[in-house]
């Protein structure tokens, strides 16, 4: 399963903005995005990362 979920850190700990199901145990694989970057230069900044291309293209294609 691929799903993107949006979040922040509070108290140290990754915090989603948006209910989810996940299940505890469940491994996540979370990229960090400076607050500073609009949409734009947030793809082009992951498209310069290896292997990322399929992500992306994966994440526009099914965005929920």
């Amino acid at each position: 399963m691929l799903k993107t979920f949006w979040g922040t850190i509070k108290q140290g700990k990754i915090e989603l903005l948006e209910p989810s199901e996940l299940v505890e145990g469940t491994k996540v694989l979370v990229t960090l995005i400076p607050d500073d970057e609009n949409d734009g230069e947030k793809d082009k900044s992951l498209k310069n990362t290896p292997g990322q291309q399929d992500l992306i293209d994966e994440l526009k294609a099914n965005p929920n």
